[in-house]
């Protein structure tokens, strides 16, 4: 038998336990386990404009590893499930309604943002790749008209080590938040909701207009 190279065993699941980013259902709550912001703290970084305490930041979020994810999993009202990284939260939440032949909606206001990375993304810090993720997937979301270009560029941040995204049955919601919580996720929030319909994301402003939890 040929040896296979390249090959890496990283662990074991259960299989009843493997949660998949297509197997959302419409009403599913949207929880974001870590803030955003990781991508606008790096283009700072690499313009030396970066402040310690946002470097300080910025390491705190990259290095918070999602141990959390195998409690998650083991929740049956969790039903879908990934992690935030280059392609930003509208990217991977593009996946989940893609991959569960759903829409979504948002709350621009209900997003977690690094404490350090709102000033700097406000003073228009950015990355390349927040652009050429919105051209590949802007064709799908629906933002306000009044939404800023540093927001629009947030919610296509590319996040190194960015937190789970987790689409959940209402009912679920306190557990989830209580998990993430307990193991040192404080920023972990309600972000929106999973809709019945075309394959779309919708952005609103208010949470209240998002969330029906």
């Amino acid at each position: 038998m040929e040896p296979i190279y390249g090959l890496v065993v990283l662990g074991l699941v259960h299989p009843q336990r493997i949660k998949r980013n297509s197997a959302a259902h419409a009403g599913d709550v949207l929880v974001l386990g870590k803030a955003l912001g990781v991508g606008i703290l790096s283009a700072a970084l690499k313009k030396n404009m970066l402040s310690e305490e946002g470097y300080r930041q910025m390491l705190a979020s990259t290095t918070q590893l999602n141990a959390v994810g195998s409690q998650l999993a083991e929740l049956p009202g969790v039903h879908a499930l990934t992690d935030v990284t280059g392609f930003g939260l509208l990217g991977h939440l593009a996946e989940i309604c893609r991959g569960s032949a759903l829409g979504a909606h948002i709350a621009f206001e209900a997003l977690p943002v690094i404490a350090a990375a709102l000033p700097l993304a406000q003073q228009g810090f950015s990355t390349g790749a927040a652009t050429r993720n919105w051209a590949s997937y802007g064709n799908i979301v629906r933002l306000p008209p009044d939404l800023a270009p540093w927001q629009q560029a947030l919610l296509c941040d590319p996040q190194t080590s960015g937190g789970l995204l987790v689409s959940c049955a209402p009912a679920a919601v306190a557990d989830v938040l209580a998990r993430f919580h307990q193991e040192g996720f404080a920023a972990a929030s309600v972000i929106g909701q999973m809709r019945a319909g075309e394959t779309l994301i919708t952005v609103d402003r208010a949470a209240g207009m998002a969330v029906n939890a």
